[in-house]
């Protein structure tokens, strides 16, 4: 089974009890993981675990304050994780319209950038749709974990 490493972005604390559900459940699935709910570039460089990006959206597309120094030392060191796997959760509200879960896709650009690999279709969590995060992120994350290699 992979090891996976969930890295939570959260405000309010949807994409934190959002992630936290994920990380039980892929235990439960027998897939080690731990959650870094304020991750670090050490925590992405210490280890080859395939790597989960949980996360709300704020303001105008942007990331949460737990998710920022990971980011800015990932743009800044640009630290190599060639074929890395990891997927993103995004969570969302579409009434903001072009920025709708704006920091998947910043955060997405930054793996991407350090060469690591997406796996699956980002999953994107719209507020307007769903009030339970986490009975609709259950089934995309096991489908998830089970693809990765």
């Amino acid at each position: 089974m992979a090891r996976i490493r969930i890295f939570v972005g959260s405000v309010f604390g949807g994409a934190q009890l959002t992630a936290r559900a994920m990380g039980k459940a892929l235990t439960d699935a027998g897939h080690p993981t731990s959650v870094s709910e304020n991750p670090t570039l050490e925590d992405l460089t210490s280890n080859d675990d395939a790597i989960l990006v949980c996360t709300s959206t704020t303001g105008q597309g942007e990331l949460p304050a737990p998710l920022i120094p990971l980011y800015a030392a990932i743009r800044d060191t640009l630290p190599m994780q060639t074929g890395r796997p990891f997927g993103v959760i995004v969570l969302g509200d579409s009434s903001y319209g072009d920025t709708f879960c704006g920091a998947g896709e910043l955060m997405e650009e930054a793996l991407y950038e350090i060469a690591c690999r997406k796996v699956g279709e980002t999953l994107r969590i719209d507020a307007l749709e769903t009030t339970d995060p986490e009975s609709e992120a259950l089934p995309w994350v096991l489908e998830w974990a089970n693809s990765l290699p």
